[in-house]
């Protein structure tokens, strides 16, 4: 058996069993995958996947064992090659960050700014989606790091670390009624139209929650993925914002104000996630803890050798 064999019945199960798929994905011939499949179980003396006619189906009961051999396997193939890296050259490389926009465009800038600063040599690279596929990049080891408040915390396989709480605010446009309130309460926001986060993204969850809890059914006229597009059409006024507060910018943002409403949503987490059992090179440990202070090396080292999905601080 060799390692070929087992990224070809890796990749096959990750590309829903379509193995021309999956070659395309290793640069390889569907009857090259397909032999070696063969081979292998030929060579342990079982079937890893069903078959109906030509086309495999899903996994067998040890093919499920099998395949979870396979992927500590490769992983710690992984490992070894980032090991060897990180003792070559301990202040170069590719770094891969998967994250959100409103990660990206509001938590990330200084942070990348100081760390590329000090490693100047390390080429980094911003991959965004929504958690899912954040969560997808990291666990294939297409990402070095995940940063999301959705998603991450829940993912098998995905240490999450907690990096930093956040609140959300109400945005309105200048001399909007809601401003001349003491307090919004939920019912005062429901009376209009409501601009907000898709229902994967920034703490959505939390919005919902606290509108039903109260037996309301706001008007959300329009749901966006990116903060910015969300702050454009309540310029327009064509609706409210409910945001991250991370998110306005007293500078850019002159004709918008924020009404605090962290007594109606509670607290976010957003959280930084790293594949478990993964080698993280010496620069990454840096960028964590310049993302958040209290992740020093030896939190996150403790932190994945507790083996858990979450991890409190």
């Amino acid at each position: 058996m060799n390692l070929h064999q087992f990224r070809f019945v890796r990749e096959a199960v990750r590309q829903n069993f379509n193995l021309t798929t999956a070659a395309k994905a290793l640069f390889t011939s569907q009857p090259g995958v397909s032999k070696a499949i063969i081979e292998l179980e030929d060579e342990l003396g079982v079937e890893i996947f069903r078959r109906h006619g030509k086309r495999i189906r899903s996994l067998t009961e040890p093919g499920k064992r099998i395949l979870s051999s396979i992927e500590r396997i490769l992983d710690e193939v992984e490992t070894l090659k980032r090991v060897g890296k990180d003792f070559a050259s301990q202040d170069q490389g590719n770094f891969v960050i998967a994250t959100t926009h409103t990660q990206a465009r509001y938590a990330l800038p200084k942070v990348l700014t100081e760390f590329t600063k000090r490693f100047p040599k390390v080429r980094v690279s911003i991959q965004q989606g929504n958690p899912g596929q954040i969560a997808e990049l990291l666990t294939h080891d297409r990402a070095d790091i995940a940063i999301a408040t959705e998603g991450i915390a829940n993912t098998p396989g995905v240490l999450a670390l907690p990096g930093y709480q956040w609140q959300h605010v109400v945005m309105v446009p200048l001399s909007h009624p809601l401003l001349n309130q003491a307090t919004v309460t939920l019912e005062e926001i429901a009376k209009y139209p409501i601009i907000t986060y898709d229902k994967a993204f920034a703490g959505r969850s939390k919005i919902d929650a606290a509108f039903a809890q109260r037996n309301i059914t706001p008007d959300i006229i329009l749901e966006a993925i990116d903060a910015d597009v969300i702050k454009t059409y309540v310029e327009t006024g064509m609706g409210i914002g409910i945001v991250a507060g991370h998110a306005y910018d007293s500078d850019r943002d002159r004709n918008l104000k924020v009404i605090q409403a962290s007594h109606l949503f509670g607290n976010n987490v957003t959280h930084l996630g790293v594949k478990q059992g993964a080698y993280l090179r010496s620069f990454v440990y840096t960028f964590i803890e310049l993302f958040s202070p209290t992740l020093t090396k030896k939190i996150v080292e403790q932190a994945m050798n507790n083996e858990s999905d979450s991890y409190e601080i």
